[in-house]
């Protein structure tokens, strides 16, 4: 961790996030060091940053979420969804898959690593442009139906994560549960005055709806996003809340990264069908996501939505990829060489994602920045500047700076 809070800085400088550094730390360690066997029973502990990092999504699922450009996030999400989806059977045809391991690739496949984009606009103060709005819309919704992808390969390969599955009567269960958790939270919302808050009521809305998710075969991360789905209706956020899922998210992400670098086993980088898939599917990867700019209208154009902006902030897989990856290989979903083949994919397109995001957006400053310069003065506030190069702004009496209507 130490390594990778000291070169993490210096990599930002080149879009490259901390999870490359704390991945090749995990397989350095895992394949010279110590065996990832050796650390596996506390495995739990490492992936308590990862039901954090879910059950802030859920925390983020409101109705309004969509009000702003709608349609746009709409298309977006689906057509991230919907194009992987043509992988399917060119996977279990030239792979010989089974339909569970097929859905899961097509899930890492679906998911978006928007947390890392999220994170380079912000430092390069974009988040706040037309495209970097439309990316935090879509950032929440666009792993939902990934998530879902996940679930429907756990529940088709019969199996979870710690081998306590109930078979079908569990999806019935998991269900079930969330309908009458549901509708408890309404009844209490309605009903009593005071809400449940601080830190232990909201860790227990994490880890009890992810233990449910677990042994009903909808996996823990599910269940960690409806626990936070029920957290945000119960009440708002506050600080507090914020404090403590920002410290188990710093202090665990890193750890779950480094371990699931540490699954990465050397021989199956050697095996030629490693490669053979992990190429395959970063071409899928690519061309799925360069099929989601036929989202952007041109009225989302107009508006001042860069096309190509979206598209590379989509590619990276992130957080997401491996997650899934990850929980795959615990319940036996998927082989070796297929989660290592997966890996790759995850780390070259989040890689890839970034540097074409952030050249993308040295393009658009400069670009921005000439024609700034162009305006006659009158403006003085370069963030105004639009796609088309004119000034968003009209001057109005006095020295206020007002939109233009």
């Amino acid at each position: 961790m130490g390594a990778t809070r000291v070169l993490g800085p210096r990599l930002a400088r080149w879009a490259i996030p901390a999870l490359v550094v704390e991945l090749a730390i995990g397989f350095v360690l895992g394949n010279l060091v110590l065996p990832f066997q050796a650390i596996e029973p506390l495995s739990g502990i490492t992936e308590l940053g990862v039901l954090t990092l879910f059950f802030q999504v859920g925390l983020e699922v409101r109705g309004d979420l969509v009000s702003s450009r709608a349609r746009t996030i709409i298309r977006l999400v689906a057509l991230s969804f919907l194009t992987p989806l043509l992988a399917y059977w060119p996977l279990m045809r030239w792979f010989g898959m089974a339909p569970a391991t097929a859905l899961l690739c097509l899930a890492c496949l679906s998911a978006t690593g928007t947390g890392v984009t999220l994170r380079l606009l912000a430092q390069r103060q974009a988040l706040r442009t037309p495209s970097g709005r439309l990316l935090v819309g879509v950032s929440v919704l666009d792993d939902l139906p990934a998530i879902t992808l996940l679930a429907l390969a756990v529940a088709a390969g019969g199996r979870s994560v710690t081998g306590n599955t109930l078979g079908p009567a569990g999806l019935v269960l998991g269900l079930l549960f969330a309908l009458i958790s549901h509708v408890l939270v309404r009844w209490w919302v309605r009903r009593r005055g005071q809400r449940p808050s601080g830190p232990l009521a909201s860790l227990l809305l994490l880890i009890g709806p992810a233990w449910v998710g677990e042994i009903s075969g909808l996996t823990a991360l599910l269940g960690a996003l409806w626990g936070g789905v029920l957290q945000g209706r119960l009440s708002p956020q506050d600080d507090t809340l914020n404090r403590v899922l920002v410290v188990l998210s710093e202090v665990f992400l890193p750890l779950y990264f480094i371990s699931v670098g540490m699954r990465v086993s050397a021989s199956s980088l050697l095996d030629g069908r490693a490669w053979t898939l992990a190429l395959v599917l970063l071409v899928a990867a690519i061309l799925s996501k360069l099929a989601c700019g036929l989202g952007v209208s041109r009225k989302d154009r107009r508006d001042g939505v860069d096309r190509w902006l979206v598209v590379c902030g989509l590619i990276p897989r992130g957080l997401p990829g491996l997650v899934f990856a990850t929980t795959a290989l615990g319940a036996g979903l998927i082989s070796q060489p297929q989660f290592s083949a997966l890996v790759v994919m995850v780390t070259v397109t989040t890689v890839l994602g970034l540097l074409l995001l952030w050249r993308r957006l040295l393009q658009l400053e400069n670009v921005h920045g000439r024609a700034a310069d162009s305006i006659s003065g009158d403006c003085l506030d370069r963030s105004c500047v639009g796609a088309d190069g004119g000034c968003d702004h009209q001057l109005t009496e006095g020295t206020q700076v007002q939109p233009k209507t």
